[in-house]
């Protein structure tokens, strides 16, 4: 198929593209910026410059280029994210959930692009009640935390939006937590510099449930919902939910760092905000038993154990 891929220089888009390539895709390729486009090129892919934001931009783009697909994978989470104030760290991304996959959707119809594949998230996504591991059809939370409710609305707005769209294949891939080459969770990458520095807490005893994604395996699920799969929403998460009471001194191990400091939750409230207390102590995992049965999909790395392991020591 000719597939086009926004955000595609990325911590996803820039594992996708090369595995559309390899997989026999001819992939349009977006960036904004000038300066990434010899990337993409060597790539394999067609180079474009657009801000899928400018609505006429993004219709000139598809109508041009005529994909079979779009995967829309833009974000913009660079630079220094505290996520003490969610809204105000993700605020562009969250109209790239809107008002960018809204352009896209538009372009989409006019042009006959039959299959519409878009980047969601399930972290903090599920309500914080019943058991710890969440299949697609559980309820959402509606009650974030303080300061986080345009994120998760914008997250909704994006689901319905994509899976609800006249004359389209809208498949909605709910990610796990990154990490990998390009996220945050990486050697040098931010959260793992706070974990060597012993700068991020087990906070209320960590009985927050997180699930894992390495990039790879968000781009291997991002392919297949590309080529075959029916409409709807899939959790793209690893084999082992674990609390983050697990995960986290597991992760300080393996980077030769010392055990995670323990904090009552309203220490950790008054550090990092109410967000991150929440997230600590009451999320929940996500199950791909879905993925794996509807999109044929296997996670490459189906622990974050080995998974932090290789990344750590290769």
């Amino acid at each position: 198929m000719k597939v086009l891929v926004t955000g595609a220089t990325g911590a996803v888009g820039g594992q996708l593209v090369p595995q559309l390539v390899a997989a026999g895709h001819t992939v349009v390729a977006t960036t904004t910026s000038e300066s990434k486009t010899a990337r993409l090129r060597e790539a394999g892919a067609e180079p474009i410059v657009l801000d899928v934001l400018d609505a006429a931009a993004v219709h000139d783009a598809v109508s041009r280029t005529r994909p079979e697909a779009i995967v829309h994978q833009a974000t913009a989470l660079a630079g220094n994210l505290t996520l003490r104030k969610v809204d105000r760290d993700f605020a562009v991304t969250n109209r790239l959930r809107t008002d960018g996959t809204d352009n896209l959707l538009a372009a989409a119809a006019e042009s006959g692009v039959r299959r519409f594949v878009a980047q969601s998230a399930m972290q903090v996504l599920y309500a914080r009640s019943g058991g710890p591991v969440k299949a697609e059809d559980a309820p959402l939370d509606t009650h974030p935390a303080p300061g986080s409710e345009l994120t998760l609305a914008a997250i909704r707005y994006l689901e319905h939006a994509v899976t609800s769209a006249p004359g389209i294949d809208g498949i909605v891939l709910r990610y796990g937590g990154f990490y990998g080459p390009g996220t945050s969770i990486e050697p040098g990458g931010e959260q793992l510099e706070l974990v060597r520095k012993r700068q991020f807490p087990v906070v209320g005893g960590g009985g927050g449930v997180w699930s894992f994604t390495h990039v790879a395996d968000a781009a291997g699920a991002a392919v297949a919902a590309v080529e075959r799969g029916a409409p709807g929403i899939y959790n793209i998460v690893d084999d082992d939910p674990a609390r983050l009471s697990e995960w986290l001194p597991e992760l300080a191990r393996l980077a030769g760092a010392k055990k995670p400091m323990n904090v009552p939750r309203w220490v950790g409230r008054l550090l990092a905000g109410e967000f991150i207390a929440m997230a600590s102590t009451e999320i929940r995992g996500a199950s791909n038993a879905k993925a794996k049965k509807e999109l044929d999909w296997t996670p490459r790395h189906p622990s974050w154990r080995q998974g932090f392991a290789d990344m750590l020591h290769r």
